[in-house]
């Protein structure tokens, strides 16, 4: 009889958080709708009824906020409409609208797409909300959706409610212009939406609220930098998760070096506008006086012809200040941080530079270009065959030296100095990549490709080996015992250090199958840090200690 009490107990607790958050005038129907392991859940719009699925509840196609269509077309996102009924959770919503790639992901023309997707254990948690961990796809800003991320194995093994989100990508998500009011951070401004969702509705779901953490990988990652910065983020989370996108500590500023893949994560408020000035000219929208109406009159089919400038602008009531300042200078939220890179980052992107395949003389042209008088040290350290691979896999190297490992060294220190920070990185050189490589680069630890040891995804891969498998379940306990307390180490876990920025060299978590994988990682020698702290430092007048601490 003892256990059936417990149930009760916690949909009675349940409920009577749901009610105070959701404002519902019957506590005891809030009660009933916050069953702790039902699949029928009351938010703060309405009911929806989603299924049990691989031992855990699922919820798909939540909207958190209404259709951004018609006038809402470039607009902050506004309350969702309530519904009557109950309504079917068991379908991801749209995807934003997006263009078909290379890789296999779908187009979509939708702009009706701001749904989220919520998985939390079957399993009654007693009187105890669970942690929440809020996930921002990746995709350049441009593609993905939270549905690609089954989340099933993170919430039951990690015992955590995981809440997946789409959000307005491309040229519907980062276009700005001087005739749009606050036009530059639109799907920032959703992720927030999403995340005001999960305050009002995670006990609803057996979540706890007050203990939110923000994660993504790539654009997510970049994503979640831009949340630390905002100052309308501050409250909404309370841990930060960032996965392959070091939020940058200004490494490259004041020295001669320039990373390959030389883009900016932020725009100002003149170069977001003026490019939008420019594409509304393309699309027939021109006149200053009537560009908001006709951009908002053109079929998505249109706009998605245009190449967009996905890059968060700021400048607007999102992001008020370049957050790159706003992170130098240490006025981020004050949330603990757990942050890595994998060891071969490089490897997904060097074919980017190129439309065709790299030769030897190609490869070597390229490093002078880029380097100048420092480019026979830099074919000395980086040759044309390493890896075993063709002349992209040495610029895959450099990349992932240059413009991943390095500033990740920075963004360490420049976080410890202000909150707790835990570093990682993953080396897994068998894991599944992320998507087929061209040109027969070997993809190694690619970006991208510690994803499926979190989640289940939604494009092909490989499935994970034994010990992989092992691995994928230590990360998954890392990660949730960090999204619990803020700190990834406990009991029959390999310890963890935190960054120290005093040590100067800040310690790094090595993520590797097999018996041994996970240990303190060497990163400076690795990545020949050393190497590129000499370039940088040459007609500086300081070295990179100085910069650094």
């Amino acid at each position: 009889m003892k256990r059936p009490r417990n149930r009760i107990s916690a949909a009675l607790v349940a409920g009577l958080a749901g009610a105070l958050l959701l404002g519902a005038a019957d506590p005891a129907a809030a009660g009933e709708a916050a069953s702790a392991g039902g699949t029928t859940v009351r938010t703060d719009a309405g009911w929806v009824k989603g299924a049990e699925t691989g031992g855990q509840r699922l919820f798909q196609g939540i909207p958190y906020a209404a259709p951004p269509v018609g006038e809402l077309r470039w607009r902050s996102p506004r309350a969702v409409a309530p519904w009557q009924g109950v309504r079917d959770a068991t379908a991801p919503g749209s995807r934003c609208a997006q263009t078909a790639d290379d890789w296999g992901l779908p187009a979509s023309e939708a702009e009706d797409c701001l749904y989220l997707n919520v998985t939390a254990p079957a399993r009654s948690g007693g009187n105890r909300l669970r942690p929440v961990l809020v996930w921002l796809h990746g995709g350049g800003l441009t593609r993905g959706a939270g549905s690609d991320y089954d989340a099933r194995r993170l919430a039951g093994r990690g015992d955590v409610v995981v809440v997946t989100v789409n959000y307005r990508l491309g040229m519907l998500g980062f276009f700005g212009h001087p005739g749009l009011e606050n036009s530059g951070a639109f799907g920032i401004e959703d992720q927030q939406a999403a995340l005001r969702w999960v305050r009002r509705n995670a006990a609803a779901f057996g979540g706890d609220p007050r203990n939110v953490t923000l994660a993504g990988e790539s654009a997510g990652s970049h994503s979640v930098c831009a949340q630390l910065t905002s100052p309308s983020a501050a409250g909404l989370f309370h841990r930060a998760i960032t996965q392959s996108t070091p939020c940058g500590a200004g490494s490259f500023d004041g020295t001669p070096l320039r990373p390959v893949l030389d883009l900016p994560l932020w725009l100002p408020k003149v170069s977001y506008e003026g490019y939008g000035q420019y594409l509304a000219a393309l699309l027939g929208c021109a006149d200053p006086g009537t560009a908001a109406a006709c951009l908002r009159g053109k079929p998505v089919a249109d706009l998605l012809t245009q190449d967009p400038l996905p890059l968060p602008g700021y400048g607007n009531a999102v992001l008020p200040e370049d957050p790159a300042k706003v992170l130098q200078e240490g006025r981020f939220h004050r949330v603990p941080v757990l942050t890595g890179i994998t060891r071969d980052e490089g490897t997904l992107f060097a074919p980017l530079i190129s439309q065709g395949p790299m030769t030897a003389e190609g490869y070597e042209a390229a490093v002078n270009t880029r380097f100048g008088a420092a480019a026979p040290e830099v074919l000395a350290r980086y040759p044309v065959g390493i890896h075993d691979g063709p002349p992209f896999q040495a610029v895959a190297a450099i990349m992932s030296d240059l413009d991943w490992a390095w500033p990740a060294r920075d963004t360490d220190l420049l976080l410890a100095r202000h909150v707790p920070t835990y570093s990682y990185e993953f080396t897994d050189r068998t894991a599944p990549p992320l998507f087929p490589l061209p040109h027969g680069i070997r993809p190694l630890a690619a970006h991208g490709s510690e994803l499926s040891f979190l989640f289940g995804v939604g494009w092909e891969s490989a499935p994970l080996t034994p010990a992989q498998r092992r691995l994928g379940d230590t990360m998954i306990d890392y990660w949730s015992r960090f999204a619990a307390t803020g700190d990834p180490n406990r009991p029959g876990l390999p310890a963890w250090k935190r960054v120290r920025p005093a040590d100067g060299t800040p310690y790094v978590q090595e993520l590797s199958p097999g018996r041994g994988g996970i240990k303190p990682f060497d990163r400076a020698s690795a990545h020949n840090l050393a190497f590129w702290d000499d370039l940088a430092s040459r007609g500086t007048g300081a070295g990179r200690g100085a910069k650094a601490g």
